[in-house]
């Protein structure tokens, strides 16, 4: 067989992946090679049971000698970045997602949270208002049995789940971790508080098992701590949306003529269109909003 064309990025790829990509070619009868022919059957997988998708386009016009125009220094991305960001450009690629943007009052959740603050430190338990958020979410996913559904590989079927399990996105020192809270539907804000908690100082210490992620019905991604009024989270599949909060802000809203200010939680949801519409995305976080807005729902 003639020499084998493939890009940089390309060898460089198949060498991450222990392939070997003139045995590749000799198998499909090709002489050319793209990203794509390197997938998780080929040959090797990611070498952590869980193949990343390959890249879908040749990036190899992004292999540059930036030391060419400065000094640089070079920081290699770890495994676990790696596979990570396969996924996420992979979901990017292949998901027609859309976000909708929305707001909800916290004014009476703060209020609770507040009156509940001597019996939080009496349990040694951090009420935040994240717990507010899973309780109100597993609730509406129940009412919305759409959002809590994947959609098969081919696009075909929609898999509606009978179990309401929520993804906490966790930041790490080592990439973003999404620990889960199973039966999230069935817990009170004490339990959900406490392993939220839990789930997160085992995350940033790198202590959380396989059987603790994967399987959730959505994943919340919290940049309230940090900042921001808006952004356009990226839908983590096999799920079909993801919520996205950011910074509480105070509103000016009108009773009549007269202005009140509320402290709103902007409110994010990134959905795949090919299995859930913009009109059930309006109604779903309409819905999440009323729930927010009033504690008392998270107590029933």
């Amino acid at each position: 067989m003639s020499e084998i064309i493939a890009s940089p990025s390309t060898r460089r790829l198949a060498r991450d992946r222990d392939i070997d990509i003139e045995a590749l070619a000799h198998r499909l009868g090709r002489t050319t090679i793209a990203p794509e022919d390197i997938s998780p059957g080929t040959d090797a997988g990611d070498g952590d049971g869980s193949p990343a998708p390959a890249a879908s386009a040749d990036a190899s016009f992004w292999d540059v000698d930036h030391s060419r125009y400065g000094p640089v220094t070079e920081e290699p991305m770890s495994r676990f970045a790696q596979v990570a960001a396969r996924n996420l450009a992979a979901a990017q690629a292949l998901i027609p997602a859309v976000t909708h943007h929305d707001r909800a009052d916290v004014s009476a959740i703060e209020a609770f949270r507040k009156a509940l603050g001597p019996e939080a430190q009496a349990r040694g338990i951090k009420l935040t208002a994240l717990a507010f958020h899973v309780a109100a979410l597993a609730r509406a996913l129940r009412a919305f049995p759409r959002f809590n559904a994947s959609l098969s590989p081919d696009g075909n079927t929609l898999v509606l789940k009978g179990f309401v399990h929520i993804g906490i996105a966790v930041d790490t020192p080592n990439g973003l971790m999404v620990p889960v809270i199973r039966d999230a539907d069935t817990k009170g804000l004490w339990r959900i508080a406490a392993e939220i908690a839990d789930l997160a100082a085992r995350a940033q210490a790198r202590r959380i098992g396989p059987d603790e992620m994967g399987g959730a019905s959505m994943t919340i991604t919290n940049l309230g701590g940090i900042g921001g009024t808006a952004f356009t989270p990226i839908v983590n599949p096999p799920e079909v949306a993801i919520l996205g909060l950011t910074r509480t802000e105070t509103v000016t809203v009108w009773d009549g003529d007269t202005p009140r200010p509320v402290p709103m939680v902007p409110l994010d949801l990134s959905y795949d269109h090919r299995g859930i519409n913009g009109a059930d995305a309006a109604r779903f976080l309409t819905h999440y909003a009323g729930l927010i807005g009033d504690p008392r729902n998270m107590l029933i």
